[in-house]
């Protein structure tokens, strides 16, 4: 598993500029926030944390529908599906999932705290909404896995994936973003909020892989 795990992070390293289109789709996301809402920095300060956890959840929907598009043009997908036992299916859809969140997502944490700079975002805030999405975001490729599977015979399934995957993402956003207001505002509790992200987060790490190879297996009968 951890060979496999080396092996997708350095071949989603090496597919291209996917991170870096996510940086730039990020950085446009929060670029425009202040054009739309006005120069008002309270405002700004205010809705920061919740653009960026918008912000990195939509650039974290780009890429999804190629976790399983690689393995279905080289046949190794069916060689994956013919030889499936014990769920070890599973087990490499959650192994791919992560090598896609620390090639593509992992780098959209990382420039959040720049990014919160723009937003005018207090520095306790900062770290409470980097810590949030560090945590939160590994939901996504859990989510999306499922969404990649059921898509994955489709020539361009990009856009089918990214409306599969969004609403299943929204209770990830929800108590992202109220841990974050909750660490920037006193009468609002920071820690129920942040496990009940924590807890999203290891039910979709156990409920996406095994809908994805059921969705694989279904898609190869």
């Amino acid at each position: 598993m951890l060979a496999l795990y080396l092996r997708e992070t350095r071949l989603g390293v090496r597919a291209g500029s996917g991170a870096l289109t996510g940086i730039l789709f990020f950085l446009a996301v929060i670029a425009v926030i202040p054009f739309g809402v006005g120069p008002d920095l309270n405002l700004l300060a205010r809705i920061g944390p919740a653009i960026l956890w918008i912000g990195a959840l939509l650039a974290g929907l780009l890429g999804l529908e190629r976790l399983f598009q690689a393995d279905r043009e080289d046949g190794s997908l069916d060689l994956l599906i013919a030889a499936d036992r014990r769920h070890m299916l599973a087990a490499t859809v959650f192994v791919k999932c992560l090598a896609h969140w620390t090639a593509n997502i992992l780098p959209l944490v990382a420039v959040s705290p720049l990014l919160g700079l723009f937003m005018n975002v207090p520095p306790f805030g900062i770290g409470a909404a980097t810590l949030t999405l560090l945590v939160g975001t590994p939901a996504i490729p859990f989510i999306g896995a499922v969404g990649a599977a059921l898509a994955v015979a489709l020539p361009r399934g990009g856009l089918l994936v990214s409306v599969l995957v969004l609403p299943l993402t929204i209770p990830v956003l929800i108590f992202g973003v109220s841990a974050v207001r909750g660490a920037v505002a006193d009468p609002d509790p920071f820690l129920p909020a942040f496990l009940i992200l924590a807890a999203l987060t290891l039910f979709f790490g156990v409920i996406g892989p095994l809908a994805a190879a059921m969705a694989l297996r279904w898609s190869g009968d």
